[in-house]
């Protein structure tokens, strides 16, 4: 079978997901207390509308959105604020939290099933921007946003993205494996939106039991999608790569999906707005995957929103010995973390606990070219490594920085361990800044 992909760049690693891969969700206690940050998502904080010593209810909001590109942040429990104190995000974002003590007996708020097939497109996005859903491919754009349409633009391709090519992380193959029917209804809540004339959903072939699968399932269920097996190559999630491998079409510099007529949604997002059509769910718990060399049960979790990161290690039974490094996210574009108590966020996808590298060296460029050869943007990373290192940040600009997805193919394929991503980031930072 000939399989498509993007054609430009990209790396093959090893997808290491044979760790977790066969390990069915498990729901997770709760812990005694959880960090819920205010910086869930992409674009401007929620505003912390309670106090310490303020009750809180599971799924009441505890912060409004303070912006378009922002989202109101829900309590994933019955509890009580015990402090209001700042944290610092995976991302290295500080912005206020609550630090809510855990109540002993929970309440369920939804258990009823609601009918949403009546609800008008409009109906159905205010419903999704007051559930706080927002992109949970880690990029963390909120949903109701990506799904508003301008007017005069209408959607040819409505994409779903389960790809899921970072290495280790599993989360998005068990929900198509054991919640199918849920994330079809899910697609089904977004395409209600959006209104596209076609869907898709694109997976890696290393998933073909969850391409077969939902492909059986839309069929007998008379949904419109047609389920895309891909090419193993990574960054296939990155949505401008996805938009090239499925409908061939090719996102400008500057430009968004939609001016190529698609809008793209994560597997994980779908499952959520079918939570929140079918029970008004807000998001307030994930599956995240625990992997890694070096913890000692890999896991897929279904954990609440605010969960510390070493609730969930040691849920999975503790670091082993040779453990290094603690990493939020996929070994390519997540962040290493120094400490564990960093609360996990509605993009949190994955966690993992790996030994230390052979070779954790850094060497002088030899320009060999491999960094410009696998850019799927097409960009030349030496050259804009070597402008920001000598403080020329126009002229990486000039070079397409701000194209850059930080999806680390280049430092990947380096033979000499340049920190190229570390510097992409502070180029555009400080580029930002000079204008």
């Amino acid at each position: 079978m000939k399989l498509a992909t993007f054609r430009r760049g990209g790396v093959h690693p090893a997808d290491r997901k044979q760790l977790s891969k066969e390990k069915r969700i498990e729901r997770m206690p709760l812990p005694e207390e959880l960090i819920v940050s205010m910086s869930e998502h992409l674009g401007a904080p929620a505003v912390l509308t309670k106090k310490k010593g303020d009750t809180v209810t599971k799924g009441e909001v505890i912060g409004t959105a303070s912006g378009y590109i922002s989202a109101d942040v829900h309590s994933p429990v019955d509890g009580v604020v015990k402090e209001i104190r700042k944290v610092r995000a995976q991302s290295g974002a500080v912005a206020d939290a609550a630090v809510i003590a855990v109540d002993d007996v929970q309440s369920d708020p939804w258990g009823e099933e609601h009918d949403w097939k009546g609800m008008s497109g409009e109906d159905l996005l205010d419903l999704v921007r007051s559930m706080g859903i927002v992109g949970m491919g880690g990029a963390t754009f909120p949903t109701a946003v990506k799904l508003t349409i301008p007017m005069g633009k209408s959607v040819d391709a409505l994409i779903i993205n389960g790809v899921e090519c970072e290495p280790y992380l599993t989360s998005d193959y068990r929900l198509m494996i054991e919640h199918p029917d849920e994330v079809l209804e899910g697609v089904m809540v977004a395409a209600a939106i959006v209104n596209p004339k076609r869907i898709i959903i694109g997976i890696e072939a290393n998933k073909m039991d969850a391409v077969s699968l939902l492909s059986s399932k839309a069929l007998s269920s008379g949904y419109p999608i047609t389920v895309m097996p891909l090419k193993m190559k990574y960054p296939q999630g990155d949505e401008k790569q996805l938009i090239k491998a499925t409908i061939g079409r090719e996102v400008p510099s500057g430009k968004l999906p939609l001016d190529t007529g698609a809008v793209v949604c994560n597997l994980g997002t779908c499952f959520a707005l079918y939570e929140a059509a079918v029970y008004h769910k807000p998001l307030v718990e994930r599956v995240i995957t625990v992997s890694g060399e070096s913890i000692a049960e890999p896991k897929n979790i279904l954990a609440p929103i605010g969960t510390k990161f070493s609730d969930l290690i040691a849920y999975c039974g503790g670091e082993k010995d040779d453990a290094v490094s603690v990493v939020a996210g996929g070994p390519m574009m997540g962040f290493a973390i120094s400490d564990e108590d960093t609360p996990m966020v509605k993009g949190s996808g994955g966690l993992l606990v790996l030994p230390g590298l052979v070779d954790d060296f850094s060497a002088p460029c030899v320009l060999c070219g491999k960094c410009v050869q696998h850019c799927p943007m097409g960009l030349q990373p030496n050259r804009m490594f070597r402008n920001i290192k000598y403080g020329n940040y126009q002229a990486a600009i000039d070079l397409g920085l701000m194209d850059c997805k930080e999806c680390g193919c280049c430092a990947y394929t380096c033979p000499s361990h340049l920190p190229l991503v570390q510097g992409f980031k502070l180029g555009k930072k400080l580029g930002r800044k000079k204008k």
